[in-house]
């Protein structure tokens, strides 16, 4: 269904080919489906190339959004090349905005070929050396998510007026307190209404720690008997994980899969844990900020710049399993503690983080590159970023 129904895309309006790299599910997904969903259509309007049919793909048509699809490789072919490059030429794109490093090659090639403007969102931690090649190669812009990265871009020599920083964003609508009456989740999983639950959300791969989670869960477990652990999300550790939970005898950890029903799930919760080794701005922990809920996360990329460490959650070294069981410990013990750290954060999610402030900002920087829509250009990266920590 069009999500701006009767309004259609005036003559005026940019022309954006998303190129979506080889997807998986996490956060780059749903941050371009909610950002094709957010940006006025009389502005701006859309074709996506994914490298797959997929549940994303689809969801992106159902917002009416014309979706092609093109095989993605780090070489990619000349039929893909070919393709793209006709779309573009056809369909008179004005700009190409590529998400991961394999649709940052094809975009950047087809962007050279067609004289057409490349900006490559990257929403790791650093660019890709893949994602350098190609930059250096087409002068391509990078838009990087945290101060971190956008440091650790200038550091391996992106230059200044190629890179900018548009902090990831989040629906505080959408992901909002709204404490269920009765929990179906504690009831579907047998245990008490009063039960505590903490939960790890996230994609089952080594970089977000997910058996970081599962020791601290061990010694959770052993301080606190009356909490829970659940995990929500797969991911190629799921056999591994299922195996340490057992070595590990985990009696009091739940593995919930991929759910679809997020804002519902975050208020189920009392407590979210971001085990990651490396991250850049994780939206798990944006949405369960905005719900209200008290973080307990790893010191990694841009998570100090979301959790003020004693006021809306805590952080913990890398790998510190000890650390963060010590912090949930305190927060399953002390309700009053989880309601003032949840309420904070709720707070600085929709003073700082609110998803349209970031769909603005990032809609001005395609106007400033397209070069012919009379936009302002942006305020200096860096301090605007500043401002949110």
């Amino acid at each position: 269904m069009d999500k701006h129904p009767g309004v259609a895309a005036g003559p005026a309006a940019l022309h954006v080919l998303e190129v979506v790299g080889n997807a998986i599910v996490g956060g780059m997904e749903t941050w371009v489906e909610r950002f094709i969903e957010r940006m006025p259509p009389q502005r701006v309007r859309f074709t996506v190339l994914c490298p797959a049919e997929c549940a994303f793909a689809r969801r992106l048509r159902g917002l009416g959004m014309e979706v092609l699809i093109v095989p993605m490789a780090d070489d990619p072919s000349w039929s893909s090349i070919q393709m793209a490059t006709a779309l573009v030429q056809s369909a008179g794109v004005d700009l190409l905005h590529a998400h991961l490093p394999r649709a940052h090659a094809l975009a950047g090639i087809v962007g050279r070929l067609t004289s057409r403007p490349v900006l490559a969102t990257v929403h790791g931690r650093q660019p890709t050396v893949l994602d350098l090649e190609v930059h250096r190669a087409v002068h391509s812009h990078l838009s990087v998510v945290c101060r971190p990265s956008y440091y650790s871009a200038l550091g391996l020599g992106v230059s200044p007026e190629l890179l900018s920083c548009e902090t990831n964003g989040v629906d505080t609508q959408m992901f909002r307190p709204q404490r269920p009456a009765a929990s179906a989740l504690r009831g579907s999983l047998g245990l008490a209404p009063s039960t505590v639950l903490v939960g790890f959300i996230g994609r089952l791969s080594p970089e977000k720690g997910p058996d970081v989670f599962l020791r601290m869960a061990m010694l959770l477990q052993g301080r606190r008997p009356d909490a829970r652990c659940v995990v929500v999300g797969d991911g190629p550790m799921q056999a591994e994980l299922a195996r340490l939970a057992a070595q590990l005898g985990l009696r009091q950890t739940h593995f919930l899969g991929l759910r679809d029903d997020m804002p519902t799930l975050y208020n189920e919760l009392d407590v979210v844990v971001s085990s990651s080794h490396s991250e850049a701005m994780p939206l798990a922990l944006m949405e369960a900020m905005a719900c209200g809920l008290p973080l307990v996360a790893t010191r990694v990329g841009g998570v100090p710049d979301l959790i003020e460490h004693g006021e809306t959650g805590w952080l913990a070294g890398p790998g510190d399993f000890n650390d963060l069981a010590g912090r949930c410990a305190a927060l399953v013990a002390d309700e009053a503690l989880r309601r003032r750290m949840g309420a904070r954060g709720r707070a600085r999610a929709v003073e700082h983080f609110d998803l349209q402030a970031c769909v603005d900002r990032v809609g001005r920087l395609m106007l400033r590159l397209a070069g012919s829509r009379g936009e302002p250009a942006l305020p200096a990266q860096v301090a605007e970023v500043s401002a949110t920590a």
